[in-house]
């Protein structure tokens, strides 16, 4: 198969060129007003230290309290920018400010792959998810130009058997023979972004544009086609980004995350995209590529320096943007292509699971930061701020360290009036506890008042009622607010722990991502004890050290101290339910409906059987076909004598008697499967596959106890 491009009007490559002129000013504007106020802070907190930086320690709490203001204030401009764009009915420079919708909807399309790679997902939710983007842009007639592609990675057998069981469910359903595609691959290299590699290897040559889903994605066919429509008109794009939009959340810490996303989500990406323009990011799903640029320039190096910079990239999306960059292409954030949707971790747990993954990838791209040729220095940018969103905890909890060390040495030590030897002259500490407070003002300030001007663009643009009506945003806003702050000291001291074993290269595991469980108790504990002890210990030695300080340390020691029972509420569903009944924590989708949304949650695609995937898969006649066709002939030689021993230990013991490993092999060999079918439909009725089967009659015509 070939990839045919319909004839577009070709944009000259100089028509883009104005974007950039303005983007500079931009940055230089904000550059500038990002160094006069970390400068102002930094005086501040110099005049509120006893000796004004006078020594080392307090010469590095000015250090760090600098950074920390200047990370802050970055992300206070950029939501103040976004507030004010907004206002003016949004960025004059944005993409789709460049093409009316009347051009695009007559712009032909091209051959665009849909591609999903899922590595032990649940099965039900990603590929419902496959199946609602497939009829969406099915019902817009365009659905002759969309291939579709399961990409696994799956380990275990139950998940993987039911991928390629739910895979032939759809294409049954939909009419998809030929159009929706899955492939497993047996060796699991470079993670994602060696699965799309694979993908790439034997397909993208068949396709101009490639759509990639996370396990979580969900795109309205009509987002799709103007995404694809858009790239057709700028041919100097590579990689068009949609803003995706948390939907589907049931737990109390999913719904607080959506709604968050909802309602200050807007701000900060409209200044983000602004601040970028044709230099933004990828974020790796959701996304729109114009596949021979990608495959010829963002091709991923295994890293050569020491330790953690070593090995396999395990952080791709910011780097293949920074690829596409270096080759000549561009990159767009499109904040207002609507229909786009993940979803959120269910739990605080799930959620630093993922972040340790992402942090030891995000720390990675300081090499190519640094030494990488030819880089555009947006992009670099996006790195430093991809390695700040994780090394700010760090700077955080290195600042509360110093910051007691110095507490505690002018509370148990007396002041030296006479640091200078031989000099007849004393230094006199001087405190100014009003600059103080005028200094932890102003950071609340910056934390604070975008999130006010959130609410005030929620108000003005109308969408009150989206999220259940004035009073009810208020008590929402009121609750996500005393969340985060219960979230930020553990969110700190669990990146701290992930940076420090990043730096010392500990060995990272790739899991698959918990999308429904709620948190028990003893994970919670696993978890959480270590952090809450050190906080009991330090806020302990605040009390005895003095009273005042530790008032101080109780934001930070409070919410490390019940950070278990808070993990265990937050991830509780029916909490976040009786919330959402009460009209709290409400987002559009739930207040006014989605199509989408209706079409995910109103079909399962495998109903809930009573056996595993395995017993299925060797019991039931379709599902064994099914299984067979996609499975291969070992032939002969060692693994096959292995197979027979496997295969047969199988039959008299049951599948449970093999481990991972030994499943994984036998049933992806053609031979075994069919010979497990039949020989364990003759199993006497004692053994395991009798009972088995005995079972199986049961689930379809079950006996009542009173015959």
């Amino acid at each position: 198969m070939t990839a045919q491009s319909a004839p577009v009007d070709v944009v000259d490559a100089s028509a883009a060129t104005p974007w950039r002129r303005r983007v500079m000013l931009r940055r230089a504007l904000l550059t500038l007003v990002v160094i006069v106020q970390a400068l102002v802070g930094a005086y501040y907190m110099a005049s509120v230290l006893p000796y004004h930086g006078g020594n080392l320690l307090e010469q590095a709490l000015i250090g760090l309290f600098t950074l920390l203001f200047t990370w802050i204030t970055v992300g206070f401009w950029i939501g103040l920018y976004g507030f004010w764009l907004r206002r003016i009915g949004g960025d004059p420079k944005s993409l789709l400010r460049r093409h009316a919708d009347a051009v695009l909807e007559q712009t032909p399309l091209a051959r665009t792959a849909i591609v999903m790679p899922i590595y032990n997902e649940p099965v039900n939710r990603t590929l419902g998810g496959l199946r609602t983007i497939y009829r969406s842009l099915e019902s817009t007639g365009q659905i002759d130009q969309f291939d579709f592609f399961i990409l696994s990675d799956s380990r275990e057998p139950d998940v993987w058997l039911s991928e390629q069981a739910a895979w032939q469910q759809l294409c049954d359903e939909l009419g998809a023979h030929g159009r929706l595609f899955y492939r497993r691959r047996t060796l699991n290299m470079n993670y994602k972004s060696g699965n799309v590699a694979d993908f790439l290897r034997r397909w993208g040559r068949s396709y101009a544009y490639m759509a990639v889903m996370d396990a979580d994605s969900l795109m309205g066919g009509d987002t799709l086609l103007k995404m694809v429509r858009l790239m057709q008109r700028e041919p100097n794009i590579g990689i068009l980004q949609s803003c995706p939009t948390i939907i589907n959340a049931q737990s109390l810490f999913a719904r607080v995350q959506q709604f968050a996303n909802q309602v200050y989500g807007p701000l900060f990406s409209t200044g983000l995209a602004a601040m970028q323009l044709g230099e933004a990011a990828f974020w790796g799903h959701n996304a729109v590529i114009r596949v021979a640029p990608f495959m010829r320039h963002c091709g991923l190096p295994h890293l050569r320096g020491p330790g953690l910079f070593s090995g396999p990239i395990a952080s791709h999306d910011f780097v293949e943007a920074a690829f596409m960059g270096r080759a000549g292409y561009e990159v767009w954030l499109e904040p207002e292509l609507s229909h786009s949707y993940e979803e959120s971790p269910p739990s605080l747990v799930d959620e630093l699971t993922r972040d340790k993954r992402w942090a030891k990838g995000n720390l990675q791209h300081l090499w190519l930061m640094l030494f990488e040729r030819r880089l555009r220095m947006a992009h670099r940018m996006a790195f430093l701020n991809g390695i700040l969103s994780y090394v700010a905890s760090p700077l955080w909890f290195a600042f509360l360290v110093l910051t007691t060390i110095e507490t505690t040495r002018l509370v148990l030590w007396p002041p030296n009036y006479f640091p200078l030897q031989h000099s007849p002259f004393p230094l006199w500490p001087e405190w100014h506890p009003e600059w103080a407070i005028g200094l932890a003002s102003s950071v609340v300030f910056l934390l604070f008042f975008p999130k006010l001007l959130a609410i005030v663009d929620v108000l003005l643009s109308g969408r009150r009622k989206a999220h259940g009506g004035f009073f009810s945003l208020l008590l929402s806003i009121v609750t996500e607010i005393l969340v985060s702050a219960l979230l930020a000291p553990i969110r700190m001291l669990a990146h701290t722990r992930y940076v420090l074993e990043a730096v010392f290269n500990v060995t990272l595991t790739w899991a698959g991502q918990n999308r429904s469980d709620e948190t028990r108790w003893t994970d919670a504990l696993f978890n959480q004890a270590p952090g809450s002890i050190l906080a009991a210990i330090w806020a302990g030695f605040a009390w005895w050290l003095d009273p005042m300080f530790f008032f101080w340390s109780l934001p930070v020691a409070l919410p490390l101290i019940l950070a278990a029972p808070t993990s265990v509420l937050l991830s509780k569903v029916g909490v976040g339910q009786a919330l959402r009944r009460r009209r709290i924590l409400m987002v559009a989708e739930e207040q006014q409906g989605s199509a989408l949304l209706d079409d995910l949650n109103g079909h399962q695609i495998l109903p809930e059987f009573g056996e595993s995937a395995v017993v299925r898969a060797v019991l039931d006649p379709v599902m064994n076909r099914v299984h067979q066709a996609t499975a291969r002939s070992h032939g002969g030689g060692a693994k096959h004598q292995r197979l027979k021993q496997l295969r047969s230990r199988c039959l008299e013991q049951g599948p449970d008697s093999l481990s991972r490993a030994e499943k994984n092999l036998l049933l992806t060999d053609r031979e075994s499967l069919s010979w497990l079918h039949r020989a364990s439909w003759r199993a006497p009725a004692e053994s395991y596959w009798g009972r088995a089967i005995d079972d199986r009659i049961r689930q379809v015509w079950p006996v009542r106890r009173d015959d």
